[in-house]
């Protein structure tokens, strides 16, 4: 009778791992459309874009539209200012969300808890909100129309700081008192101890900063006016003009546009699981 009961419950919880698998397939399938769909159009003239049924393999594929987007627009340009910007801001991020982290989690200094709260309050805030008088001062500044002022407004995180000081408060603080005693200063018990083991939480702040920054378009907008400064997140809507939209090109620019943050993802998945639980964690 046991063994029938035991028999029972293996096959229900392989049924119900069946129907946990399949689920989360067609989650994925239904989340993949999009893409796929972005991919097929990449291929196809304008009038065929969204023809329906849809034609996910179209049969003459327009291969010219990844040649055309080079020489429409200056996209080689506008993929090296994006580059450029989002390496800097993700960098000064990690550096900064980091350090600060290390401050709030393993130092003692009066007002920390409150400094920390109303650092981790301006997450709530929306950056509309205030987006007018950073303008204003970014002009005052005379860094208006310069990369500058890019990198000076997002290199610093307050959700950064917050994932960081989350991991490192699961780190044992015998390991800094004891580094410490040994004659470490806080620069290297940061340096040598706490970066070394936060690689998780690192990869999971550099995964969401690059694809934030790089996916960045009212901050770019507002700031970058002049060509050879625009990213590619604006350069994407030069192929729209006044009366159409060149959809072929856009989706084939917005394929390009993908391929780094999908690089950067696969390159940090096995870090980015790990990353994000191992914050909710404390020892």
């Amino acid at each position: 009778m046991e063994g029938k009961k035991l028999s029972n419950k293996k096959t229900n919880h392989a049924i119900m791992m069946v129907i946990i698998y399949v689920v989360l397939i067609i989650i994925t399938a239904l989340m993949l459309i999009p893409f796929l769909w972005m991919l097929s159009a990449s291929l196809k003239m304008n009038k065929d874009v969204f023809t329906f049924p849809i034609q996910w393999i179209p049969d003459n594929p327009r291969w010219k539209n990844y040649v055309d987007i080079w020489t429409k627009i200056p996209l080689l340009t506008f993929v090296k200012n994006s580059a450029k910007l989002t390496i800097i801001v993700t960098l000064l991020q990690l550096f900064t969300s980091s350090f600060a982290a290390y401050a709030f989690a393993k130092m003692d200094f009066k007002g920390k808890n409150l400094l920390f709260l109303g650092y981790i309050a301006t997450i709530a805030v929306p950056w509309q909100a205030y987006m007018v008088p950073q303008f204003m001062m970014m002009r005052a500044w005379h860094l208006n129309n310069t990369h500058l002022a890019i990198i000076c407004l997002q290199a610093f995180s307050a959700f950064g700081v917050f994932l960081m000081k989350q991991f490192y408060e699961g780190v044992p603080s015998e390991l800094c008192e004891a580094a410490r005693i040994d004659g470490l200063t806080e620069y290297g018990i940061w340096f040598r101890i706490m970066l070394p083991l936060s690689k998780p939480a690192l990869s999971t702040l550099t995964i969401f900063t690059f694809v934030s920054t790089w996916n960045d378009f009212l901050g770019p907008l507002i700031y970058l006016t002049k060509n050879e400064l625009k990213t590619i997140q604006i350069g994407l809507r030069m192929f729209i003009s006044q009366y159409s939209a060149e959809y072929g090109l856009i989706m084939a620019a917005s394929v390009i546009a993908l391929i780094p943050v999908l690089v950067v993802f696969l390159a940090l998945q096995k870090y980015f699981v790990q990353g994000v639980a191992s914050t909710g964690l404390k020892g």
